[in-house]
């Protein structure tokens, strides 16, 4: 729920009932206590991107730092005989302090139609380029022997830019209850030193949005999820990031008070790697991912927002690999024009 909240609906939220163009920007500040899984923590939610690029064992634990979020979004909206449409476009700035290479950016374009009261079509593209993973190993094979020595002991940058399409179908099936369908596609570019872990994806679950009364809301959602990398294609690197991913979520958002909102969320996935490949460090091996988040939202005015937040995340692999935990702590506002 925080990635959700904290990303293009988020900053769209204080304009919900716009006629016509507005913008709304966004600053908030957040305490990370490893800097290699923020981006993956932060975006675990039914419509962000809660499949990350697969991260190595080596590449956690990285350290803590702060980072600065900046945010802006430009959304018009109108009617015409078809229906009303809403327009939205997003970009997300992520300046880390110290751990400075982690700074990335994400562009978010957005539209959503809506036939009638019962009836909304929603369309997404989003944009990460260039997001640092940290320095990891190269694979290279010495041709004559089919195997990835050469690159032993070389390390580089691995740096990966993803293209995602999605589209969500909205229906009520009551006055208080919304069936959701959604489908996406993705690509995720490595740099050539890492280009084995080039894959294609694809996405399909439902979602059902259920208003309990005016003041409380709950969402759950499943996802399943398969990736299909290049490094399949490719035995003598022994370096194929190709999964399959099972992902539950559930979302409550509950109006205690005249300007006051608590948002908790539970996320569940599992990963499975799919590499054939005996030498390959993911043969055999599946991730569990736990994560639990609070968001806690203040109305100053029509026009401002403020909130704070905590996610913990907690990552285990059925191997021999140390668990892997991540807190995130966030503090922020949020201001119409």
């Amino acid at each position: 729920m925080l990635g959700l909240l904290l990303g293009s609906a988020g900053l769209s939220a204080l304009a919900e009932e716009m006629e016509g163009p507005g913008a709304t920007a966004r600053g908030a500040l957040y305490y990370t206590d490893d800097v290699a899984i923020f981006s993956a923590t932060r975006r675990l939610s039914l419509n962000a991107d809660p499949t990350q690029p697969a991260l190595d064992d080596r590449l956690m634990g990285q350290g803590a730092d702060g980072v600065f979020e900046t945010a802006l979004n430009l959304s018009n909206e109108f009617t015409s005989a078809y229906g009303k449409t809403r327009l939205d476009a997003t970009g997300d700035g992520f300046i880390f302090m110290t751990r400075t290479q982690f700074t990335h950016g994400t562009l978010r374009l957005q539209a959503r139609h809506e036939f009638d009261e019962e009836t909304a079509l929603n369309f997404t593209y989003y944009f990460s380029p260039d997001l640092y993973l940290g320095e990891n190993l190269v694979r290279k094979p010495i041709p004559a022997q089919g195997v990835a020595a050469e690159g032993e002991g070389l390390f580089a940058a691995e740096v990966l830019s993803s293209h995602i399409l999605s589209v969500r179908l909205d229906q009520a099936l009551t006055r208080d209850i919304v069936f959701q369908v959604l489908g996406r596609y993705g690509l995720r570019d490595y740099d050539p030193a890492f280009s084995e872990r080039d894959l294609s994806l694809w996405t399909l679950g439902p979602h059902l949005e259920w208003t309990l009364s005016p003041a409380l809301r709950w969402v759950i959602g499943y996802h399943f999820e398969r990736g299909l990398a290049d490094g399949r294609f490719q035995p003598w690197l022994a370096d194929d990031v190709s999964y399959d991913n099972n992902f539950v979520s559930t979302e409550l958002e509950y109006d205690f008070a005249e300007s006051y909102q608590l948002s908790l969320g539970l996320h569940y996935e599992v990963n499975d790697w799919l590499s054939q490949q005996v030498a390959d460090e993911r043969y055999g091996t599946y991730e569990n991912v736990y994560q639990g988040e609070v968001l806690l939202k203040h109305t100053i005015s029509e026009a401002t927002r403020l909130y704070g937040g905590f996610q913990y995340s907690y990552r285990t692999v059925n191997t021999d690999f140390s668990d892997i935990t991540n807190v995130n702590v966030s503090m922020g506002v949020e201001v119409k024009f």
